[in-house]
C-alpha cells in the first residue's frame, strides 16, 4: 500500500512538471504566430509598381563651393573641389527627392527590414546626401574619413529624441532607430557646418529617392488608391493622387520650378 501511495505521488508530480513546461512552449508558439500575422503580406501575383522621374524647370541656383580648409583630415579625402548638394540637377531632372506614400495604407503593418539603412561619411560629406528607412530599422551611421566627426540628429517627432555622439576618426558604427514617421529630418556634424543629410522615416516599405538622373521606383505595391508624394529640402512637397491596378507599373511624375 506505501509502495503504490509513493508511486502515485510521483506520477503526479511528473504529470505536474510537463504540463509547466509545455504551457509556456504553446504560449510562445502562439505568440510567434500572432506577430508574424500582425504584419501585412503583398500578394506578389497581383503587386503593382511606381516609377517616374523628377524633373526641374528653370534655371537652377549654381551650386556652392564648400571651403574644407579648416580641417586638414577633410582636404586628405578629397581629391576634387566639393559643391553644395541642396540643388542636384541633371539635364533638367532632380537628385535627391524622397518619394512616399502619404495616404492609402492606413491600418496596415509591414516587417521592419533586418538589415540597417547605412550613412556614411566621406570626404568630410554625408553619403547618401539624403536617405529613407523604415520607422523602427536600425540607421547606422559610418565614418570613413581620417578625422573626427560629431553627428547631430535633430528630429521633430516627440518619440524620436535628438543625439549629438562624437565619432572617431574610422571609428565604430552609430547606431539609432526612429520609432516615428518624418520627413526631411536634418543630420549635421557640428565640427564641420557645411555637413549637412536629411533622413527621411517613413511608416511603410514602400518609399524612393531619385538618383542622379532624376528616377525613382516603388515596387510591391498593392493594388489600391493613393497619395504619393514628392519632397524636396529646398523646394518642399508635391502629392499627386494614383490608383495603381493589379500588376500595373504606374508612371507618375514630378516637376519641381526655380521660382
Amino acid at each position: 500500500m506505501h509502495r503504490s501511495y509513493l508511486f502515485l505521488c510521483i506520477l503526479i508530480l511528473l504529470l505536474a512538471s510537463c504540463s509547466q513546461n509545455t504551457r509556456p512552449i504553446s504560449e510562445k508558439a502562439a505568440e510567434k504566430r500572432a506577430a508574424s500575422a500582425k504584419f501585412t503580406v503583398v500578394d506578389p501575383a497581383t503587386a503593382g509598381s511606381i516609377h517616374g522621374i523628377i524633373h526641374f524647370s528653370g534655371k537652377a541656383p549654381a551650386p556652392v563651393a564648400i571651403d574644407m580648409g579648416m580641417d586638414p583630415g577633410c582636404m586628405l579625402s578629397n581629391l576634387k573641389p566639393n559643391f553644395s548638394q541642396q540643388y542636384v540637377v541633371n539635364d533638367g531632372a532632380l537628385a535627391n527627392v524622397y518619394v512616399y506614400l502619404k495616404h492609402g495604407l492606413e491600418g496596415n503593418t509591414y516587417a521592419v527590414p533586418s538589415k540597417p539603412a547605412i550613412l556614411d561619411q566621406t570626404g568630410c560629406r554625408y553619403a547618401p546626401h539624403v536617405l529613407a528607412l523604415m520607422a523602427g530599422q536600425t540607421l547606422q551611421v559610418r565614418n570613413s574619413d581620417p578625422t573626427m566627426h560629431n553627428v547631430h540628429a535633430q528630429p521633430s517627432a516627440p518619440s524620436n529624441p535628438q543625439w549629438n555622439m562624437s565619432q572617431m576618426p574610422k571609428g565604430a558604427p552609430i547606431e539609432k532607430t526612429f520609432h516615428d514617421p518624418e520627413v526631411m529630418m536634418p543630420l549635421k556634424c557640428n565640427q564641420h557646418p557645411w555637413m549637412k543629410a536629411y533622413v527621411n522615416v517613413a511608416q511603410n516599405p514602400f518609399y524612393a529617392v531619385s538618383d542622379g538622373k532624376g528616377r525613382f521606383e516603388i515596387s510591391g505595391l498593392p493594388p489600391g488608391q493613393y497619395i504619393l508624394a514628392a519632397v524636396h529640402e529646398a523646394r518642399g512637397e508635391q502629392t499627386q493622387a494614383v490608383t495603381v491596378d493589379p500588376k500595373q507599373d504606374k508612371a507618375v511624375d514630378f516637376t519641381f520650378d526655380a521660382q
